[in-house]
């Protein structure tokens, strides 16, 4: 009877006595669907071979050029994604018991092979390789979940808003390529009723722009809450920008607004940011037309202009980084662009995040909104 390989493998065996390999490679073609084998002598022989396409390793611990499980090492080392049978005799039972603890799925000996035995030993290990990587997928999955979890709530606190008479509202969406970015929020109501608002982008995504992206944001806290809200603030964040990055290319964002304490009138500065989106006495508009000044982290010496911006009794105001402006919309290539929000807003009337969300097509870049609203009355 035939012994059952259920698919084609790429099999390398690792054995330097010609009798034991010739006796394994007949075993092999007894197989209903017989592996695509290679034979390696030696460890030497072996390194030269294992690449991405072996799927399985059958390795004898007693080759010239490696002492037992030297040997497994090396092969584990070479091909992380094989699944690798230990072939050892009878008095190294114990050493093939040791091998499986070291990392192989399983051992055979050879004085006990037959095609039947094989066939389902390499079938049981490659099933097990399979368990074992995707098990490994799924902790670095859940590890990478917490990260990120971890950083998004430092980039995303909650505001320290003491005022009602303003309604806050944040939204957060990651983009479609699912890795984390720098984008940040923060807003603070300082003792004199003043509020506080930033919003920020580092350029990049990874865990080295998020976490530049908690620093920022702390740092920008720290400032407010010490009083310093002027241009001090942005040279002290563009130092600590170019103190923290990881390559001088990297560059941040943002927009930060100061609100008065009766809440009718703005100061903001726009780094090279989208500009924000108002909408006041029925009419909705951008803050700006050009930036207060270029990004941090480019130019040394820069120095930022005050936007003033009168609020009036009743107003919305909505900061946003720039991935709702690139969401991809209507043509293939498309994006919304400032314009489109523009006309978008205007058509709902008013700035209703979810809503507004909803239109958006899909993110190539992460999405961070902050919306601030003072109602009449």
């Amino acid at each position: 009877m035939t012994a059952n390989l259920s698919e084609t493998l790429t099999l390398l065996l690792i054995e330097d006595d010609d009798g034991d390999a010739f006796l394994v490679e007949e075993l092999l073609k007894e197989a209903e669907a017989p592996p695509r084998t290679s034979w390696a002598r030696s460890l030497r022989e072996a390194k030269e071979k294992l690449n991405e396409h072996i799927q399985c390793v059958l390795v004898d611990l007693t080759l010239p050029d490696a002492n037992r499980l030297q040997a497994l090492e090396e092969v584990l080392k070479l091909a992380p994604h094989a699944a690798v049978l230990v072939l050892t005799g009878l008095r190294d039972v114990h050493v093939g018991v040791a091998a499986v603890q070291a990392g192989a799925q399983d051992y055979l000996v050879k004085q006990d092979i037959d095609a039947r035995l094989l066939a389902r030993a390499i079938r049981y290990a490659m099933e097990r390789k399979r368990a074992d990587l995707a098990h490994l997928a799924l902790v670095q999955a859940e590890l990478q979940a917490k990260e990120n979890a971890r950083l998004e709530s430092a980039l995303l606190p909650a505001a320290l808003l003491r005022t009602e008479a303003i309604e806050h509202v944040t939204r957060y969406l990651p983009g479609s390529g699912g890795t984390l970015a720098g984008d940040f929020f923060d807003t603070v109501q300082t003792p004199d009723g003043s509020v506080h608002v930033v919003i920020g982008d580092v350029c990049g995504h990874g865990p080295d722009e998020a976490a530049l992206g908690v620093a920022l944001r702390i740092a920008w806290r720290t400032l407010v809450l010490a009083g310093r809200t002027d241009e001090t603030m942005l040279r002290t964040l563009d130092a600590l920008l170019r103190a923290e990055r990881k390559a001088p290319e990297i560059f941040t964002t943002l927009c930060t607004a100061t609100i008065a304490p009766d809440l009718r009138y703005a100061r903001m500065r726009v780094v090279g940011h989208p500009p924000p989106v108002l909408v006041r006495d029925g009419h909705v508009e951008v803050v700006c037309d050009t930036p207060s000044g270029p990004p941090l982290g480019i130019f040394p010496d820069v120095e930022w202009r005050v936007i003033d911006v009168p609020l009036g009794e009743e107003w919305t105001m909505m900061l946003y980084t720039d991935g709702l402006i690139e969401a991809a919309v209507g043509e293939p290539g498309g994006e919304i662009g400032v314009d489109g929000l523009v006309e978008l807003v205007r058509a709902h009337g008013d700035i209703d995040l979810d809503r507004l969300i909803t239109h958006v097509g899909t993110l190539s870049d992460d999405l961070a909104v902050v919306l601030l609203r003072r109602r009449r009355g």
